[in-house]
């Protein structure tokens, strides 16, 4: 490996006898385009490089005080465990020392160190994350947006102008790695797709600002930034450098997590966390921004990975490294803007026959959305999803929305290119033929799963049923037998029975083969 000069600071830093308490030997380095990280057993330590990129500006000591500052007050919020103090490298005759009564060259911010086995994205690349765990993330990551604050100078960052100001900078500064890790095709591409998408969808900006899903977010919510430890899962490395890339749409956040895990091929995974956040959240129409934010999230990681090309403190095998990783995220941010085929699938059956079991199955496996009528009823009524509901909620007013509202949203997402999981009982014709009538209108593929099993199979599994959100019990079998109504011959051509005592995979693989073909 060739050898790089590294400033005075992390050289002796470098050193396990600068620190006034005990270090693992040897101390490692770890960089960023942005940092260095000193790892020393008990502690890291995170220095800011003296850089200026346009969209961060650490060029001065002053400069790199401050957002030290800030990164260690914004972080606190998420993970004190992890975010001690910010310390000052002092002066001392021609050796330098932390937290000397010397002038400060430097500052770093002091964290408590994990083990590197503990940050999601090392486990992802030892396969040890499960989908248990991606959907424990979808609801922290729901909570933190819920409680984090907006305020009208917050959503200011959700106009069209800001958002295009900051993706046009991503454009700008990328432009000298044309003809290099990114092609020139692929920028005209990507670029021409996020103009469209400003100039054609400027209500659903306003409407992002007016539900106040404009927000202080985190900012750079990918795996490399979330650790699970002491049973906790951290979100952590917030922001600070810059306010319009905090203050955004949630679905920028959300964008960061998908876009992560999908480029390095766990799609099921991806969809787990985006299913999760969307039912928790009930923001099934921040879907109609996602893929903008998909594509910006992959092009900001090309972005900063190519910035690493330029870096004197990098050796040339890392930047070798750098320059296929960056090509393979424009390569992804393009294929985000890629046109793609919409579809909408009804689940049908009685409570218990396995719906809900079936379209998530299918849905990590084609990365579709996938909304349950017990989640819509919820948000409907202003109940927590784990909350009983009471038999008000199951009036027939109410039901009728729910499936109004359920309908309205399969469209809608649908049309922007998902394939769309309705999970309902859709035992009634007129609700089944509403729904086929809506898709052929979208001109949307349709298809009806129905799900079957013997009714001693219901009983059990509902009578076993814990920890799910959906209020049916067994008592309510006898009723939903006799009012379910059959499928009528210009119905059948769109429903495919599934057995759920039988192999489901078995079944559902020629629709998984067509929807991903």
């Amino acid at each position: 490996m060739s050898q790089v000069k590294l400033p005075q600071a992390i050289a002796e830093m470098m050193q396990g006898d600068f620190y006034p308490h005990p270090v693992q030997k040897p101390i490692i380095l770890i960089q960023t385009h942005a940092s260095f990280l000193l790892l020393t057993g008990y502690y890291v330590y995170k220095v800011k490089k003296s850089v200026n990129f346009g969209f961060l500006d650490y060029s001065t000591l002053e400069k790199r005080h401050h957002f030290c500052l800030e990164e260690l007050r914004l972080n606190q919020q998420i993970a004190p465990q992890l975010y001690l103090e910010v310390v000052a490298v002092t002066q001392n005759g021609s050796h330098l020392e932390l937290n000397g009564k010397g002038e400060p060259i430097e500052y770093a911010l002091k964290m408590r160190q994990f083990p590197q086995e503990a940050l999601l994205i090392n486990q992802f690349e030892q396969d040890q994350i499960t989908q248990e765990q991606m959907e424990q993330l979808g609801k922290i990551v729901a909570e933190f947006h819920q409680q984090t604050p907006t305020s009208d100078y917050i959503k200011r960052f959700g106009t069209v102008a800001k958002i295009r100001e900051a993706i046009e900078n991503n454009y700008q500064q990328s432009q000298a790695y044309i003809d290099g890790p990114q092609t020139r095709q692929q920028f005209e591409d990507t670029k021409a797709y996020s103009d469209r998408f400003f100039a054609e969808r400027y209500s659903d900006f306003e409407q992002r600002m007016q539900t106040d899903k404009i927000r202080e977010c985190h900012g750079d919510l990918h795996l490399k930034n979330i650790a699970r430890w002491d049973d906790q899962i951290l979100l952590f490395d917030r922001i600070e450098f810059n306010e319009a890339f905090r203050f955004v749409d949630v679905m920028y956040d959300i964008g960061f997590a998908v876009m992560d895990m999908e480029a390095r091929g766990r799609q099921d995974l991806a969809n787990g966390f985006l299913n999760t956040y969307l039912e928790q959240t009930g923001d099934w129409e921040g879907l109609q921004v996602l893929s903008l934010y998909l594509s910006r999230q992959a092009y900001v990681r090309a972005k900063v990975t190519s910035l690493m090309l330029d870096d004197a403190n990098i050796a040339e095998d890392e930047k070798q490294k750098a320059w296929q990783t960056a090509a393979d995220y424009y390569q992804l941010a393009w294929q985000y803007t890629q046109p793609r085929q919409g579809r909408l699938i009804l689940m049908s059956g009685l409570s218990g026959s396995g719906k809900s079991t079936i379209a998530r199955q299918l849905a990590r496996a084609t990365g579709a959305i996938h909304i349950r009528s017990d989640a819509v009823r919820k948000h409907l009524a202003g109940i927590p999803l784990q909350s009983p509901g009471s038999s008000e909620i199951y009036k027939p007013e109410m039901t009728a929305q729910t499936y109004a509202r359920l309908l309205e949203l399969g469209i809608r997402v649908a049309s922007e290119g998902w394939t769309v999981i309705l999970d309902a009982k859709y035992d009634r014709q007129g609700l089944r033929r509403t729904a086929i009538a809506a898709a052929r209108d979208g001109k949307l593929p349709l298809a009806i799963l129905h799900c079957t099993a013997p009714i001693a199979v219901l009983r059990d599994r509902l009578n076993h049923r814990q920890d799910d959100i959906a209020d049916a019990t067994a008592d309510l079998l006898d009723t939903q037998q006799q009012t379910a109504e059959p499928f009528c011959e210009d119905e059948l051509p769109y429903v495919t029975s599934l057995d759920t005592t039988g192999d489901i995979e078995a079944q559902l693989n020629p629709l998984i083969t067509h929807i991903n073909s």
